[in-house]
């Protein structure tokens, strides 16, 4: 074994790709990494990944915290394993008209994951190891471009833009707090400051005083980020002059 498989991405790498070697010592192993992912979601769902610890975890397990070092080497480790865990497989996209039939739906699946656990907007930061199920995320994207005359860099590129935009949103979301659009707060908090001085503000006046005043943030940020990706597909398409 060499010594970089022995730093932090390296445990990652092993916990989440394997192979998982069974311990040598100790009593016959009584939890395995799924439960105790579980077990950190369960925490880090009801009160945030601030909360989650391994001693926390290993009391909701009803083991010791050393015990619990047995399977996971630490926190950032614990960590990864919540996430691939709690992102879930992405649907398949093979029944979707087309490639932008099936970004839509990959970044609505990748809203609802980060609506049902806002802490993932934390855990997946920076740069780090992913796990074979969150990989698979990527690999939609990069699958669904395929043919279409962009680059893999430029597929992959297009995965981060997205990725980008559906965080921004459930960043947004998440701060607004339950019940409460991003939108409909901010005019909650402004709308009357901005009525109060429409004569220094008459565009954004008008704007927030519009008849929809749904949250369309998510819809109209990723119509126009395909319609982006349309536009250099097509360019890509036409023959040169």
């Amino acid at each position: 074994m060499t010594s970089g498989s022995d730093d932090g991405p390296g445990r990652t790498a092993r916990l989440l790709w394997g192979p998982h070697p069974k311990p040598t010592r100790g009593p016959k192993p009584a939890l395995s990494l799924e439960r105790i992912a579980r077990a950190g979601i369960e925490i880090a769902d009801a009160e945030g990944l601030g909360a989650v610890s391994m001693q926390r975890v290993a009391g909701l397990l009803d083991h010791t915290k050393m015990a619990l070092y047995r399977y996971v080497p630490g926190k950032a480790e614990l960590v990864a394993l919540m996430v691939e865990a709690a992102v879930g497989s992405p649907e398949g996209n093979s029944g979707l008209p087309g490639w932008r039939g099936q970004l839509d739906h990959w970044a609505r699946q990748l809203a609802e994951a980060f609506g049902a656990h806002p802490w993932l907007l934390d855990a997946t930061v920076g740069p780090r190891v992913m796990g074979p199920t969150e990989l698979a995320w990527l690999e939609r994207v990069v699958a669904a471009l395929d043919g279409t005359g962009l680059t893999g860099p430029e597929r992959m590129d297009a995965a981060a833009l997205l990725a980008g935009h559906v965080r921004g949103i459930a960043e947004q979301a998440r701060a607004a707090g339950p019940g409460g659009a991003p939108e409909s707060r901010l005019l909650a908090v402004l709308g009357g400051l901005v009525r109060e001085h429409a004569d220094r503000f008459p565009a954004l006046a008008a704007a927030m005083t519009a008849p929809d005043g749904r949250d369309q943030a998510l819809d109209f940020g990723l119509e126009r980020i395909l319609d982006g990706l349309e536009a250099l597909i097509a360019r890509r398409a036409r023959p040169p002059v």
